[in-house]
């Protein structure tokens, strides 16, 4: 069970942009959340992934309550996570090619004997051919880098996945192409799924069930 419990947070203490807000997912659940830009989500999304620390509220993973964030979670719980963010030029080191991009989270655990076979494996799921292993994030379409971005999130094969306005970005074949991709990866592990988006016809189809911003949050 991934569970969020009265979680205040943003950037500035003093005007928080996400308050009290409840969050319940369980073990191979899809669950959409919808809400307008600005609102929130992806603050929110972030602190689901582990990657922001809330001002009050708690996480917890399994009824194993977060102590730490960003590197400072531990590793059993950080890599339990998969993130894939709205915008992957933003979230891509440009300097890397593609190939590495895919590779990062292997090689910051410390299982390079794994790289060749698994990223081998993703680029395929994700229909990224050997050429476009070779390019970096400048010499690629968004389409062709955000596959890559969520080929990175299943690489450690976790868990949990967070997709931020994942397909945001892409035209409707790349956004039917990546959601199947997630899907199949669901079926196969049993993967919890938080899917962030504003779009009501899109998370209708993709998820289980859906929540709307303003009915998990304080107004």
């Amino acid at each position: 069970m991934l569970e969020l419990t009265g979680i205040t947070a943003g950037y500035d203490r003093r005007s928080p942009v996400v308050r009290d807000a409840n969050l319940t997912l369980r073990p191979g659940e899809a669950l959409g959340l919808l809400g307008p830009s600005g609102c929130g989500k992806s603050t929110l999304a972030r602190v689901a992934a582990l990657l922001h620390r809330p001002d009050r509220g708690s996480v917890a993973l399994d009824g194993r309550t977060v102590t730490g964030f960003r590197h400072r979670a531990p590793r059993a719980l950080r890599t339990q996570v998969g993130v894939v963010f709205q915008q992957p030029r933003l979230s891509a080191d440009p300097r890397l090619r593609l190939r590495d991009l895919v590779a990062e989270p292997l090689r910051a655990t410390g299982r390079r004997e794994e790289m060749g076979d698994r990223v081998a494996e993703l680029a395929d799921r994700v229909a990224l051919g050997a050429d476009l292993l070779d390019r970096r994030p400048h010499e690629v379409s968004d389409g062709q880098l955000q596959r890559a971005c969520v080929a990175r999130a299943l690489i450690l094969r976790p868990r949990w996945l967070v997709c931020d306005e994942m397909t945001a970005m892409l035209d409707a074949s790349t956004t039917a192409a990546l959601v199947a991709v997630v899907e199949e990866y669901r079926a196969e592990t049993g993967a919890g799924l938080l899917a962030v988006g504003h779009d009501p016809v899109l998370l209708g189809r993709w998820c289980d069930r859906t929540t709307h911003w303003s009915d998990i949050t304080a107004p």
